[in-house]
């Protein structure tokens, strides 16, 4: 069981609100910021086309593992203020770390035991914020990628191709079209971009977050974390190479232990067969799998238990 209750704060002008839910025993307790993929997602992970409820599951199955935990709206999504278009992957920092802040002052929070987990950009989030020096416990890093940007987005490409149905394969290989190359393509149009946002082939791109995004490398900023970590891929995530796993564990600086969990998807969900995009709207019907939830919350009570920070 837990009770809820919306907790506001403010970052570079803006109003962000949020969530804040705490278990139903006596604090102040341990407690999780949940940070969320990238899109303009409310508090709970949902983008109006796509309801994935991550950050709302892991919040339920937090509590009942007696960790309290924040989650928000993005700028210019649910009940925060701002614009999600214009806003940066560096701002996506900023707001997290005021939202890190907040927590702290939080009488039923205990300050000592604040932890960091992070989905997809959350979890390169959490990384990021990490390294500019805030107080942690411990990071959780679900689905998150160790390397360039751009490098990212290219094996993406890759994954894809042989995901797509058998029609639109031919169509590519009829018109020639390296799937690959056109990516990197866009990728230097969006580099030469001064402005916020951009349109590439005639779709709204925001310009500033992938500039930002394209440059990252996670690799410097995981050597500047002491904090313990947690870093959890599936095998059928088309969006981050598993094997990040491993450069995260080489390049942190403090202890890591990876999870590698069995037909996973990067939207978190169990997923037999061919690794597919195609079947995300089927199965986030379900919940995020019980393997996920179980690793961070098995993982976060180990963390409090040893620390003492009950």
């Amino acid at each position: 069981m837990s009770t809820e209750r919306e907790l506001t704060f403010d970052s570079a002008g803006h109003r962000l609100v949020g969530t804040l839910t705490l278990p139903d025993t006596p604090g102040p307790h341990p407690t999780a910021l949940l940070l969320p993929g990238s899109g303009p997602l409310n508090r709970d992970g949902d983008h109006r086309r796509m309801r994935l409820g991550i950050q709302r599951e892991l919040a339920a199955a937090l509590a009942t593992a007696g960790v309290a935990t924040l989650r928000y709206d993005r700028r210019g999504v649910g009940e925060s203020s701002g614009r999600f278009w214009p806003t940066g992957f560096h701002d996506n920092v900023d707001d997290a770390q005021a939202a890190f802040a907040a927590l702290g002052a939080e009488a039923d929070v205990d300050s000592g035991a604040l932890f960091l987990v992070g989905h997809s950009e959350g979890a390169l989030t959490a990384t990021m914020l990490a390294a500019r020096g805030v107080t942690t416990a411990g990071l959780v890093l679900l689905s998150s990628s160790a390397r360039l940007g751009a490098e990212v987005l290219r094996w993406q490409a890759a994954q894809i191709l042989p995901s797509l149905p058998a029609p639109v394969r031919l169509l590519l290989r009829l018109m020639r079209l390296n799937l690959v190359a056109r990516v990197s393509r866009n990728h230097e149009k969006i580099l030469a971009t001064t402005g916020d946002v951009t349109r590439i082939g005639g779709q709204r791109i925001n310009a500033k977050w992938m500039r930002e995004f394209l440059r990252y490398d996670p690799r410097p900023d995981l050597a500047r974390i002491s904090a313990p970590i947690l870093a959890a891929t599936g095998t059928k995530d088309l969006q981050v190479d598993p094997a990040d796993l491993t450069l995260i564990a080489e390049h942190a600086g403090g202890p890591v232990q990876t999870r590698l969990l069995p037909d996973i998807t990067h939207v978190l969900r169990h997923q037999p067969g061919r690794a597919s995009l195609g079947a995300y709207r089927r199965e986030i019907r379900n919940p995020v799998d019980a393997a996920v939830t179980g690793a961070v919350v098995d993982w976060l009570r180990a963390r409090v238990d040893v620390a003492g920070l009950t």
